[in-house]
């Protein structure tokens, strides 16, 4: 052991070989837990997990060194805005969840900051940013909206192990309803983050081509564009959610319950609500913003000729 009531000494337990034991070999390096009883008896010791330290700090390195190279001093930014969204998620979001404040307040607050962090940070203060944080915003409001109405026609409690286990440790009810949707909101913004700048960046690259394009004009080229994105974007969504609950799905699959009872679980239902709401919002999410950018585009004064 490297430390605990006994550090540097030998600890030997028998540990049963079962389907759903996790293999060790000999180096793995282990995490213990210790009951508090007599620290010589090896029943008081539990092996709970295995350490993941250092593999995870080289993917880490690896992908800032990947962003780095291909986005320079783009790829700084937002590697700095992806920190400062952990900080508001780690400082902000989960204190005042677990202080008893309402989720979906929290969700909507926490993630308007990191989308005001992250936009600015990384794309600069301009009207197109501006466009594309006003379009996110209407965006989650929707998705809030949309949550919070299946949310309770469907009535998903949102009590799974996981929440269960949350109230259990904290001794104190939680609104279990309030983080699901919580959870909605969080979830999607990483994707509108996406589908909005990319509108507002579209919209502005066919003013500079074109700029005797009026609004109208530049709405119906930038939605051609995002038609094609938002096809492949909801598909992104939606196999990131399934990927996320493949367990899930593969235990109803194997349980010979018919397909119509299955969708109609506490568990399915959820990511089904979870998978529309978000997509609902996400294809919302283009004539929203694009029309947004199209009338503050148009309105630009004309670049001038060869300049961007």
């Amino acid at each position: 052991m490297e430390d605990g009531p006994l550090p540097g000494r030998d600890l030997v337990q028998i540990l049963p070989v079962e389907p759903s034991t996790p293999r060790f070999a000999v180096g793995d390096g282990i995490v213990l837990q210790w009951s508090g009883a007599d620290p010589l008896d090896p029943g008081s010791y539990q092996v709970v997990d295995f350490q993941r330290g250092p593999p995870l700090i080289w993917l880490a390195v690896l992908f800032a060194a990947a962003v780095l190279v291909l986005g320079r001093r783009r790829g700084l930014a937002a590697l700095v805005a992806l920190g400062m969204t952990f900080v508001v998620l780690l400082l902000f979001v989960l204190p005042s969840i677990v202080s008893g404040h309402d989720p979906l307040a929290v969700a909507i607050v926490g993630s308007c900051l990191v989308m005001f962090v992250v936009l600015y940070l990384t794309h600069g203060l301009s009207a197109r940013t501006s466009t594309a944080v006003l379009g996110t915003l209407a965006s989650l409001a929707l998705i809030g909206l949309l949550g919070t109405v299946f949310a309770g026609a469907a009535r998903l409690t949102g009590l799974d192990d996981q929440t269960a286990n949350l109230i259990a440790t904290l001794g104190a009810p939680v609104d279990a309803r309030g983080l699901l949707l919580a959870g909605f909101v969080i979830g999607a913004l990483g994707v509108l983050d996406d589908v909005t700048v990319t509108q507002t960046s579209a919209v502005w690259e066919l003013r500079a081509a074109n700029p005797d394009l009026s609004a109208g004009g530049l709405f119906a080229a930038a939605m051609r564009i995002g038609r094609d994105h938002v096809s492949s974007a909801v598909n992104t969504l939606v196999l990131a959610y399934a990927g996320a609950s493949l367990p899930l799905m593969l235990i109803f699959s194997v349980s010979g319950d018919g397909l119509g009872h299955v969708l109609t679980i506490g568990d399915v239902a959820t990511e089904i609500v979870r998978t529309l709401v978000g997509s609902i919002g996400l294809v919302a999410s283009v004539p929203i913003t694009t029309g947004l950018a199209a009338l503050v585009a148009s309105r630009e004064p004309r670049p001038e000729l060869g300049r961007r």
